[in-house]
C-alpha cells in the first residue's frame, strides 16, 4: 500500500477540522482503502476494519461509504482552494504569487499524494448534490489561480493569449503530481514544488 510522504503530526493536521476522533479514525482509514483497492471494490467493512471498529461503527458517524468519499473529497478542496487563494491574496508581483501558487499547490499534491489521489480522482463516485459542491470548489480553486494570471496579463508581465485554456493546463500539471508522485522517488515535494513553479512562469511568458 502506497502511504503518505508525511509524519502523524501532519496528517492529524489534515483532518483536524473533524469530529470526533472516531470520525477521524474513519477518514484516515478509508483514505487508505479507496487509495489501495479504489472506491468501488472498497467495502465499510473494509474501512472499518483498518479504523479498528466495528462496521456497525461506522454508521454512527457516516450513513454510506459515498459521505465518507464526500467528506474526503470536499475536506481536501478546501485546503487546496485555501492553499491557492494565500497566494492570491499576498503582497507582490504576479510572478511572485503564481510561482507560491504552483509551489505550495504542487508540494501539497506531493506531500498528501495518497489523499489528493483520492481526492482528485474518485469523483465520479460521489452523488449529484455532492459532485456539485465540489465541483463549486474547483471552480473556486481555478479562479484564484486565473485571476493571478490576469493580473499579470493586465500588469504585462505575462504574455499569455488564452487565459482560461493556461489556467487548465496549469491546474492539470498540478494535480497530476499525486498521481505519479512516490516518496521513494528521487526528487521531494519541495524540489517538485520549485520545478513547477519555474516551468509556469516559463508558460505564461514572465
Amino acid at each position: 500500500m502506497d502511504t503518505e510522504a508525511t509524519g502523524s503530526e501532519e496528517r492529524v493536521e489534515e483532518w483536524s477540522g473533524i469530529t470526533p476522533e472516531a470520525a477521524r479514525r474513519l477518514v484516515s482509514a478509508a483514505v487508505s482503502a479507496f487509495a489501495e483497492r479504489g472506491y468501488h471494490a472498497t467495502t465499510t467493512r473494509d474501512i472499518a476494519g483498518r479504523a479498528g471498529m466495528s462496521p456497525a461503527a461506522l454508521y454512527i458517524h457516516y450513513r454510506t461509504k459515498e459521505e465518507l468519499l464526500y467528506q474526503i473529497s470536499r475536506n481536501g478542496h478546501q485546503l487546496a482552494l485555501a492553499i491557492v487563494e494565500r497566494a492570491r491574496d499576498a503582497p507582490g508581483t504576479p510572478s511572485r504569487r503564481l510561482a507560491d501558487a504552483v509551489r505550495s499547490f504542487v508540494r501539497w499534491h506531493a506531500e498528501r499524494h495518497t489523499t489528493a489521489r483520492v481526492v482528485q480522482y474518485e469523483l465520479e463516485a460521489l452523488d449529484e448534490e455532492h459532485l456539485a459542491d465540489i465541483v463549486a470548489l474547483r471552480r473556486a480553486t481555478d479562479g484564484a489561480v486565473r485571476s493571478i494570471i490576469e493580473d499579470g496579463v493586465r500588469s504585462g508581465d505575462f504574455d499569455v493569449p488564452d487565459v482560461r485554456g493556461t489556467t487548465l493546463a496549469v491546474m492539470s500539471l498540478c494535480i497530476d503530481v499525486a498521481r505519479w508522485f512516490k516518496a521513494t522517488g528521487r526528487r521531494t515535494p519541495d524540489e517538485i514544488g520549485a520545478l513547477y513553479a519555474d516551468l509556469v512562469l516559463r508558460m505564461v511568458g514572465a
